[in-house]
């Protein structure tokens, strides 16, 4: 195990984090919250203390597999979010630090479920930061160092596999670091795209620029109590609606189409599923939510939000979906099972994983019935390799054993198995709402610290997909 680069891995990642936590400075002096502004300048300089500290000199063996480049990621992604944290806590927003990191954590995965009951009581300062580790988290703080590095060697692609999510990671040109390039690219410019839209229907640019920066990591956090309800504007609602569903897209497929290769656009099996997934479950829940709300136009209007909301992980609300049948809630919490593209910003299992395991049950199926045949599981009209089959179904076992122990672990808390199941369901799928309590209209501020460090851990699996965190854990048993 390489520690000296592992360290100085962490050390560039902190320094973009660091150097980040000037934005909120900017917008604290820009609204004269003047303040506000030592809460985020003593973080910076302890970040920039340790990220010099890590990087003063760079180790002479520079080797990095699969174990390294893992480990790197999830000591990093730990260390931001204990880090991240210290603004909410030393500005006395959020006094207690075990609220301070659930809300950063839940940041940085884009998880976007919150402990505060009044997010408009807080300081513009700290709700430009508590959007902003969406826009960070949602590509990767890795990601950007990694598009700023000049390296082309192998290690580069072990970081990636340890932060891109899906079942497999593919570079787009010959060298990771302009991959990485050309994705931040294509995230910035849909980014600024979005905010456009929104301040052409009115919304005015800081408003504009914290929901943007939500939706492109399909994260979640307003700084509105109602969410996006707040405008009651069918136009702001579909603009976030449709961006969320674009930040769901693998990445890969905006530079094939940039570069005019649509083919390669069309053949992907996984994007035509996941748009015929959100066509077809807005129509079901039309259906079913259409006595409630009168009319087919505004039945329409909250089933296509809340879709796109759910499958995409982005957890924006414009209606308390605790008040629909249990049928189109279920259906939701369906949704945030499959997630969005593999490649994207979204979270859940991620549309190819489920069907890789679907299509490999159906093989399974087929061979009981026909011992001989050869069956391959197949994905773009091309056999998948074994590799990736094996690891979508280790995925989601494990998927599954961590959160029944996490939904035991939170059973010892004051409430009913549904709202606990739901609360782990959410987290581990970076979502940020559940059903009952949890539901868009209520918050996790009611669970003891215990319960929120859990779901921090589930936040952190689901962003990372699981195997950073255990080699984490099981690179200091074997060191």
């Amino acid at each position: 195990m390489n520690y000296r680069m592992i360290t100085y891995i962490m050390g560039q990642i902190l320094k973009v984090v660091g150097l980040c936590m000037l934005l909120p400075v900017v917008v604290g002096v820009c609204y004269h919250e003047h303040h506000i502004l030592l809460s985020f300048l003593i973080p910076f300089a302890i970040t920039m203390v340790i990220a010099f500290a890590f990087t003063i000199k760079k180790p002479k063996d520079n080797t990095v597999y699969s174990m390294e480049g893992f480990v790197s990621v999830a000591a990093s992604w730990i260390a931001m979010s204990a880090i991240g944290a210290l603004p909410f806590v030393i500005s006395g927003e959020i006094p207690n630090y075990f609220d301070a990191l659930f809300e950063t954590v839940s940041g940085f995965t884009t998880t976007g479920a919150t402990v505060l009951g009044n997010v408009e009581a807080m300081s513009r300062t700290c709700l430009f930061w508590r959007a902003f580790t969406h826009w960070l988290g949602g590509m990767g703080v890795l990601m950007f160092v990694l598009a700023i590095m000049s390296s082309n060697d192998s290690r580069t692609m072990h970081m990636m596999r340890a932060e891109c999510a899906g079942p497999n990671v593919g570079r787009l040109v010959s060298k990771s670091s302009f991959s990485a390039r050309i994705l931040y690219c294509i995230y910035i410019a849909l980014t600024l795209l979005e905010m456009a839209f929104l301040m052409f229907g009115g919304v005015p640019l800081y408003d504009a620029v914290i929901h943007a920066c939500s939706s492109a990591g399909t994260g979640g956090f307003s700084m509105w109590n109602d969410s996006i309800a707040h405008y009651n504007s069918v136009y702001v609602e579909m603009v976030v609606a449709v961006f969320i569903i674009l930040f769901g897209v693998n990445f890969n497929l905006y530079y094939y189409l940039l570069i005019k290769k649509f083919s390669l656009a069309y053949k992907n099996e996984e994007v035509r599923v996941y748009f015929g997934t959100i066509l077809l479950a807005t129509g079901v829940i039309t259906i079913s939510v259409l006595k409630i709300y009168g009319s087919v136009p505004e039945a329409l209007r909250r089933a296509f939000f809340m879709v796109a909301s759910t499958i995409t992980s982005a957890g924006f609300s414009t209606t308390d979906t605790g008040q629909w049948p249990v049928f189109a809630q279920t259906l939701l919490l369906l949704l945030m099972f499959i997630g969005s593209c593999a490649g994207s910003t979204g979270g859940g299992m991620k549309v190819a994983r489920i069907m890789i395991i679907v299509k490999t049950g159906i093989r399974e199926l087929k061979y009981i019935v026909s011992p001989r045949a050869v069956a391959a599981v197949k994905m773009d009209g091309k056999p998948v390799e074994k590799d990736v089959v094996r690891g979508a179904t280790n995925y989601f076992i494990l998927f599954m054993l961590l959160m029944a122990i996490s939904v035991l672990i939170l059973s010892h808390d004051r409430f009913s198995i549904e709202e606990n199941l739901s609360a782990v369901i959410t987290c581990m799928n970076n979502i940020g709402f559940g059903v009952g309590r949890f539901s868009p209209s209520g918050n996790l501020g009611g669970l003891d610290s215990l319960s929120k460090v859990v779901l921090c851990f589930d936040m952190l699996l689901g962003r990372l997909e699981i195997y950073p965190l255990i080699l984490l854990f099981a690179a200091k048993r074997n060191s």
